[in-house]
């Protein structure tokens, strides 16, 4: 079992590589828990102050960690595969999942971190996951998006991005390149995990910022049309990091949403 704490200790030991993590609220052993996974140049640091406010808007336990290569967790070894994401999902974080002596939990992914909890929840029959909350997923690329990471590449290489990257990433060029040389790849541009959608069966909450410059509606779109499963959406005048750019709107509808959970299990209402 890891150290429910702040600054834990120990880092999480998952198939051989050390995760950084932090925990905030209640253990599993006392409330849900809600575990975060960041996006794809995010960290346990960039979270910022969120999971700590998230945790007391809800009176739920919050997990958030570092994935391979991003924050002081291992580094990842490059190149990344096309299927970094399907993998993260099925080979990482049930372990995660476990070393954390989960319970009952939420998955709240941002960005490529929506993307492998979604994954997970449709290709994993978990009874531990009760529900899911989706901001800015990614389900198929866009061009205007892939647009946006080409920019961002260009920066990387010409401006002080690298130095800035490195306040949070214990190697800035392990970070960005495993993130970036994936999405930048010419047989990337046909990825697509859509059909998860179809095998959801918790309630999801999917939230997106109308002007976000890495997807556009369509993805919350997808969702809306897709699932067989209840979706409450929640679009907000804001970019790609709605906790950042609209963080009172954002705890307001993760909140919302964690209270008629907490309903439903204690009415012992089963989803369809």
């Amino acid at each position: 079992m890891i150290d429910w704490s702040l600054t834990p200790v120990h880092p999480l030991d998952v198939n051989e590589v050390a995760l950084e993590y932090a925990c905030h609220g209640p253990p599993p052993s006392q409330a849900p828990t809600i575990v975060l996974l960041h996006e794809g140049l995010g960290c346990v640091a960039l979270w910022r102050d969120f999971p700590e406010k998230l945790s007391a808007r809800t009176g739920l336990g919050v997990l958030v960690y570092s994935r391979q290569g991003y924050g002081q967790s291992d580094l990842a070894t490059l190149p990344r595969p096309l299927d970094f994401q399907t993998r993260e999902a099925l080979d990482v974080l049930p372990h995660v999942l476990d070393q954390a002596g989960i319970e009952r939990c939420i998955l709240f992914g941002h960005s490529d971190g929506a993307t492998i909890a979604a994954i997970y929840a449709g290709s994993v029959e978990d009874h531990r996951v009760r529900g899911l909350i989706l901001m800015a997923p990614h389900f198929f690329t866009e061009e205007m998006g892939l647009a946006e990471i080409a920019r961002a590449r260009d920066a990387f290489e010409a401006t002080d991005m690298r130095e800035k990257l490195a306040r949070y990433h214990r190697n800035p060029e392990n970070a960005f390149r495993g993130w970036s040389d994936v999405w930048l790849d010419l047989v990337f541009k046909d990825w697509n995990v859509a059909e998860v959608i179809d095998y959801l069966r918790v309630p999801v909450l999917a939230i997106q910022g109308r002007a976000d410059q890495y997807g556009t509606l369509a993805q919350i779109e997808e969702i809306e049309t897709r699932t067989y499963c209840p979706v409450d959406t929640v679009i907000l005048d804001c970019r790609h990091a709605p906790h950042l750019e609209a963080p009172e709107a954002t705890l307001d509808a993760v909140a919302d949403y964690c209270a008629r959970l907490q309903r439903i299990e204690a009415a012992e209402v089963i989803p369809a």
